[in-house]
């Protein structure tokens, strides 16, 4: 068995690889521990913390810790706090300086993220603004419902933890299921008072089948939320996103058409047909592999060029005793459909597995970090061959995925 390199050697290994950007992917892969110098070192008054997002953690906690931090280029990490006994990263204050730390070594120096002015506001209904509209680097993050329905019948993605985290958020921290148009509307405009901080909205939801035609309802709600946010734009269209089950041609035209959404995601999880349908069951039964790639290419053909991408997570094709038996074979295999899709004008965007506790592989081992970094190269190369931006998924509008940073040298 080959010997797991860790961040130096792996960093030596490909020196041409950004180094701060290898940094992230590690941060992501094996989580962070907050010391107690690094907590007292928060200001709530002018920092960012966590309990906003649609996951949890690896440690199962919701309490009041940094979101996010940034590194020395501007790279932004989006954390998840995990037990000092998983071998994780560590923040700590360091003669003054919020450092990360790797078994005792002082790596690189970060900086909290500062919050936006719209946080600690309430909507005229009483709601904290912050849980209408989390903030990414320039991005807002609107969650219209939290409830995944394939949860209904047992056929939540195995990753994911998306119902229980709900369940925390509803007890600790005022989190609502589903958001009221009026509410978010309000929000928008108050954080659009803050000129330059924001140039796109996101918005992302629990899938919901339910209908007259399967999936009708949740492309009403966000038809719905979509609208209230048109309202503080004098254009039609604005800088947007939307992460959503993969529509049909006719359902993705009228989100298209009656709203001022000018991007689509539609997150497949896993690259593989026989994974696929063991690790993401629900959408497996409702809409299948073959149908969810055809529904992305058909996007294209609404959004336009560019406009069009989908979501792995990364790692998961690895977990046993399904999974892919090697690395290298697992790389294969994911760049092969990934570059099906780009060849037709969806880009594929790596989100790095984060095993959290509420989740069924919340056990489960992630996959080396010489496997995220030559991923997130070989993403990075189908998006330079097929002539593929990522404007509306980059590092500058959300942070979370390691290959997009690598735009930066598009």
């Amino acid at each position: 068995m080959t010997k797991e390199l860790n961040f130096e050697e792996t960093a030596a290994k490909y020196p041409e690889f950004p180094r701060l950007i290898m940094l992230k992917i590690d941060i992501h892969r094996r989580g962070v521990y907050y010391t107690q110098n690094a907590l007292d070192a928060v200001d709530p008054e002018k920092h960012q913390t966590g309990g906003t997002h649609i996951f949890g953690t690896r440690d199962g906690k919701l309490t009041s810790r940094p979101e996010a931090f940034v590194l020395r280029d501007g790279t932004s990490v989006l954390t998840t706090p995990t037990p000092p006994e998983n071998d994780p990263y560590v923040v700590d204050r360091i003669g003054g300086k919020l450092m990360v730390l790797d078994k005792g070594k002082e790596l690189e120096e970060i900086f909290y993220w500062d919050k936006p002015d719209y946080y600690g506001k309430r909507t005229s209904t009483g709601v904290l603004m912050q849980n209408i509209a989390a903030a990414r680097p320039q991005r807002l993050y609107i969650t219209p419902n939290r409830f995944c329905h394939f949860w209904n019948d047992g056929g939540g993605c195995k990753f994911c933890d998306i119902v229980n985290n709900l369940k925390q958020q509803r007890q600790e921290i005022e989190m609502q299921t589903r958001l009221s148009p009026q509410d978010v509307s309000e929000t928008i405009k108050e954080a659009l008072k803050e000129p330059g901080r924001f140039s796109a909205v996101f918005l992302t939801a629990g899938s919901d089948f339910h209908g007259e035609k399967p999936f009708d309802k949740e492309v009403e709600l966000y038809i719905e939320i979509l609208k209230a946010i048109g309202e503080n734009f004098e254009e039609k269209k604005f800088p947007s996103q939307i992460l959503c089950t993969a529509l049909p041609r006719d359902q993705l035209k009228r989100l298209y058409d009656e709203t001022g959404i000018t991007s689509i995601t539609m997150d497949i999880e896993v690259l593989n047909e026989r994974l696929f349908n063991s690790i993401c069951p629900g959408k497996a039964k409702w809409i299948g592999y073959k149908e969810w790639k055809r529904r992305l290419i058909d996007a294209v053909a609404i959004f336009g060029w560019n406009r069009v991408g989908t979501g792995i997570v990364s790692g998961v094709e690895l977990v046993p005793p399904f999974g892919f038996t090697s690395e290298e074979e697992a790389l294969e295999a994911v760049l092969r459909e990934a570059e099906d899709l780009a060849s037709h004008g969806v880009s594929t965007v790596n989100m790095i597995w984060i095993p959290r506790s509420g989740s069924p592989y919340g056990k489960e081992k992630n996959a080396s970090l010489e496997y995220y970094v030559r991923l997130a190269w070989g993403l990075q190369a189908l998006r330079r061959k097929y002539g593929l931006e990522i404007d509306f998924d980059d590092y500058r509008r959300c942070g979370n995925h390691s290959d997009s940073d690598l735009a930066r040298g598009f």
